[in-house]
Order: structure tokens, then sequence, then C-alpha cells
């Protein structure tokens, strides 16, 4: 079995190399709680690049404008139809925010205004490894206000052929699994476990 590695997709506009932290602390609960082979070196690869083709799994984020160009769309599109998967995450988490309205006209440019969906809370994805019942759990910067102080109980996606190929998330997971991953025995409760889950979910055949 490859190594699972995780991707950051690089876009020409916007603020795409956020929450820096994330990935090794995402990986390495994978190593923790899972047997899936891991390569513990994030990965950067613009969003344009044929390199998009060989991952499995990419994560896009910010804070800006999401405006692909041309060959991101193409690139975007054609990752999609051939079965890749994307999570994004909103590092405002804002429904009203720069990020989360560009983000949404370009999915409603490429795939109608219909393409991105509210998933409902007892979807697979909640249950791929750990167990999630009332549906995508509740992150610190939604509970301290930042943002719209609004708490979204609910994650979208775009979905081809009964599977999730764009997971987005208004929750600002990203920043909140933003810390050395030492830090993690200090919570109550290991945050990063849904992380595992849309990984788990996103390389499952």
């Amino acid at each position: 079995m490859n190594k699972f590695f995780f991707t950051r997709l690089q876009y020409e506009s916007g603020d795409w190399n956020v929450d820096q932290r994330m990935p090794s602390n995402l990986l390495n609960s994978l190593i923790e709680y899972t047997n899936i082979p891991v390569d513990t070196k994030e990965r950067v690869v613009a969003l344009s690049s044929d390199e998009i083709f060989e991952c499995p799994f990419c994560y896009l984020s910010g804070h800006k404008l999401v405006q692909f160009t041309q060959a991101e769309k193409e690139n975007f599109i054609k990752y999609i139809d051939n079965g890749g998967f994307i999570f994004v995450d909103d590092c405002n988490h804002d429904i009203d925010g720069l990020f989360s309205k560009s983000f949404e006209s370009q999915m409603a440019e490429i795939y109608g205004e219909e393409g991105l969906k509210k998933i409902p809370n007892d979807h697979p994805i909640y249950f791929s490894f750990f167990e999630f019942d009332d549906g995508p759990p509740t992150t610190s910067q939604e509970l301290n206000g930042w943002g719209d102080d609004i708490v979204h109980d609910y994650l979208k996606a775009i979905e081809k052929d009964g599977k999730i190929r764009v997971l987005y998330s208004n929750k600002d997971y990203g920043c909140e699994w933003d810390y050395d991953f030492r830090n993690k025995r200090w919570l109550a409760e290991d945050n990063t476990k849904f992380g595992v889950n849309i990984v788990v979910y996103a390389i499952a055949p």
C-alpha cells in the first residue's frame, strides 16, 4: 500500500498558505489511530500543475478571494472527474466572508447552483472511523464568537457517483487543528479525530 501524503493546494488568488502546523498534527493522528502508512512531509502543489493528479487527497483553504485561473479551473474539474478528493475549509468560518462567497461562487460557476449541497448529519463520513452522531464537531473558533458568530451545524459537499469529492467547511477546522502535535495530550478530547474520518473516507475505494 502506498503511503498517504497530505497535499496543500496553492492557488494564485487569495492566501492559501494558512494553518501551517495543521497538516503535521493531522498526520500524527493518522499514525496514532490507524494503520494507514503515512508520509509525514506535507506537499504543496499548484492547482494548475499536473502534479495534482498524483495526489489522492488535497486541502484548500484561506481567508481571502478565491478566483481560479482558467488553468486552475480546468485542473479542478479534471481532478474531481478522475476521482480526486479536496477538503476545502474557510479560515474565516463566515458564510458572508470573502473566502466563502468567492469559493461558493466558483463552485456554482463550475457545477451549477445546486452542485454544492448540505450533507445530512448521518452521512457516512461521520462514521468512517470515529462516530460523530451529531454531525460535524463544533470548533472553539465558532464558540469563541470569531467570524460570523454562528455555529455551523452542517458541512457542504459536491458528490459524484454517490461519493463526496469536494468537502466544504465553514467551521475553520484548519485553525482548530493548528497547534504543535505534542500539545494534544492537554486536550480533554482530541479535536483532530474528525480529520481522521475525512482522510479515511477520502481514500476508501
